[in-house]
């Protein structure tokens, strides 16, 4: 089978987009054969701020139904497939929108949220992100990974500090994930995950997504789409096949001051980071490029049925373990 008959057939999945929302993006998912996408709604935003944000995708999707369609269940994904439509999974980069009510995990469940990054960069009330020193899983943190797993919401640890990951990947009865990183043993920074990291959650049923955000990649602004590739058979090797996917953290269509809101505290207060210039690997530089992406690993000696895994069957089944449906 050619590349892109194998991309045509295939499903595709990124587990984590933060594009700007418009009738652009959704053009562009379909241009690169977006199955499926996890889309971030909410990260510094509290309840009602995040319920707005929800408000205005699904207005979004309503007036471009054509293009995409909401995604609760695994299901709806290969019906995304069966209609010629990009799947939107709605998914939050921090547990903020929960603020102090469990009861709020299960309305946003029925919003349509179904995967959730515990912790963005720092302190909340569940537990730590990766940029300041980790306190570990609160005790109401337990409480919130308990209704997680209950109601069918992913637990998503990528900007989570290490100690409350491991303490997540414990706690947690479905399987979590790291929906966008890459590997400390390529290049170390605060996002990137060892080895040991990579392997603990694999080894308790969890699941990564590789991300191609060149701030974290081994040759940053220079990065290619085989750079990437590098990246993906890495962690690979550690996770094995089965436990490996797409997470590109694409920002198509941000402008600076989104950067700006992203690296600050609650995203006005100290700063945590500078990423430096925001480019893309050459070859997938947009969503439009993804074919380029099922070319390189095919290029990269890896067989079909694994580049089915890696670019969206895995996902499926790990959502399917933790949605039930």
């Amino acid at each position: 089978m050619s590349t892109s008959s194998l991309h045509d057939d295939a499903i595709i999945i990124d587990g984590l987009i933060i594009a700007k929302w418009d009738r652009a993006l959704f053009e562009d998912m379909r241009k690169g054969g977006l199955t499926a996408a996890n889309c971030t709604v909410s990260v510094w935003e509290d309840f009602e701020s995040t319920v707005d944000n929800i408000v205005a995708v699904n207005q979004l999707m309503r007036d471009n139904a054509e293009l995409v369609r909401p995604v609760h269940t695994t299901r709806d994904i290969t019906r995304a497939k069966e209609e010629g439509k990009t799947g939107i999974i709605l998914g939050f980069q921090n547990a903020y929108a929960f603020e102090d009510k469990l009861g709020y995990i299960e309305i946003f469940k029925k919003l349509g949220v179904g995967i959730t990054q515990l912790c963005y960069n720092t302190q909340n009330l569940v537990g730590t992100g990766c940029y300041e020193r980790d306190g570990g899983l609160s005790g109401y943190g337990r409480e919130v990974i308990a209704e997680m797993n209950r109601v069918g919401m992913m637990c998503d640890l990528s900007h989570v500090g290490s100690k409350t990951s491991e303490e997540i990947i414990l706690e947690s009865s479905k399987p979590v994930c790291y929906s966008h990183c890459l590997p400390s043993g390529l290049k170390e920074h605060p996002r990137n995950k060892s080895d040991e990291e990579l392997k603990f959650i694999a080894d308790h049923g969890g699941f990564v997504g590789v991300t191609m955000f060149t701030p974290f990649l081994k040759a940053g602004v220079n990065a290619t789409v085989e750079d990437y590739v590098e990246a993906i058979v890495y962690i690979m090797n550690i996770v094995g096949e089965d436990a490996i996917g797409i997470g590109t953290d694409f920002t198509q269509g941000q402008d600076e001051a989104f950067f700006e809101w992203l690296t600050h505290d609650k995203g006005y207060a100290r700063r945590l980071t500078r990423f430096g210039e925001i480019i893309n690997p050459k070859g997938i530089r947009t969503i439009g490029e993804f074919p380029n992406l099922t070319q390189a690993l095919l290029d990269h000696g890896l067989s079909e049925p694994v580049v089915r895994k890696i670019m969206g069957e895995n996902w499926v089944r790990t959502l399917k373990d933790v949605w039930g449906e």
